[in-house]
């Protein structure tokens, strides 16, 4: 009751917060600095990764690469030195712990603290349950989420030490409602963005107000990952389209950045909706692309 009694009294403040984002539509916020700052990218030998590298990189921070592949990640640090930053490349097995921590001890001994860390490296597997592989299951989940309790615990000491951060998690719309056909990469994306909701309120919780929290949930992006991707949301993402969204929510510290942006709508829909009507309603989205399908149904 008395819980109940303290919410009624809180109800002023919701009307004032309402009206100050309200507000707030109307004024850009101001980006912050990032010229200095030495950034980790997991991932960045491909794709969003490497995307994400060149705005650091023309915003002169200083670049810590990492990616399991060492052509493209060399490739990377390359470009990233041509637009005037200085750019550090490792080949690290973000799946594999001891290869993440000994990879951390060598940055931070060879180059510095790192000061934002963007979790990237994402692997996905497009079969259904039956056909998809318990080690590629194990492969999802270790690069997918656990990858992000590594890079976050190697990191966050010196984050924390000086109240200045910030962590940003790569995760997917796919986080946030589940698609068939991509079970294993779904349940590793949910994960994912629970992370970032959890370790923003254990941050929280710690009054470190100076580290900030991004976290990245794009519909599909045209980065060949997944073959032949189809919704009736709109075309298919274009990786700079996401990067431009994810560059613009890290400057400006928002924590949830949605692509397209009228994903925050379909969710709201989804809270709201009656269960039978939002069946009906994934119908007419109608996600496809290509997948592996073991299980044969019985005619």
């Amino acid at each position: 009751m008395n819980f109940l009694v303290e919410v009624v009294l809180l109800l002023p403040l919701l009307f004032i917060f309402y009206l100050e984002s309200f507000v707030k539509l109307f004024i850009p916020k101001k980006r912050k600095s990032v010229t200095g700052e030495i950034v980790l990218i997991t991932g960045a030998g491909h794709g969003i990764g490497r995307l994400t590298a060149y705005e650091f990189a023309k915003l002169k921070s200083k670049l810590v690469l990492w990616d399991i592949n060492k052509y493209g990640i060399e490739e990377t640090a390359a470009e990233c030195r041509k637009l005037g930053a200085q750019a550090y490349s490792f080949v690290v097995d973000c799946s594999n712990r001891e290869d993440v921590y000994n990879s951390a001890n060598k940055v931070k001994t060879e180059i510095g603290d790192i000061s934002i860390l963007v979790n990237n490296a994402g692997i996905v597997y497009t079969s259904d349950l039956f056909s998809t592989q318990d080690p590629q299951i194990e492969k999802t989940f270790a690069v997918n989420t656990l990858a992000h309790f590594w890079t976050t615990k190697a990191f966050l000491p010196s984050m924390m030490k000086n109240n200045h951060g910030h962590i940003v998690t790569v995760a997917s719309a796919a986080g946030l409602v589940g698609v068939p056909f991509l079970l294993a990469y779904c349940s590793s994306k949910f994960a994912a963005v629970g992370f970032h909701g959890a370790l923003t309120e254990e941050l929280n919780a710690f009054e470190k107000n100076g580290i900030k929290t991004t976290c990245l949930c794009p519909n599909f992006i045209n980065t060949g990952f997944i073959k032949n991707p189809s919704s009736n949301l709109g075309p298919i993402l274009e990786p700079e389209e996401v990067v431009d969204k994810l560059m613009n929510g890290i400057l400006t510290e928002k924590r949830m950045v949605l692509v397209p942006s009228s994903l925050n709508f379909l969710l709201i829909l989804e809270k709201f909706l009656p269960q039978r009507f939002r069946e009906i309603l994934k119908k007419r989205v109608n996600i496809k692309f290509d997948a592996v399908i073991g299980y044969k149904v019985k005619e």
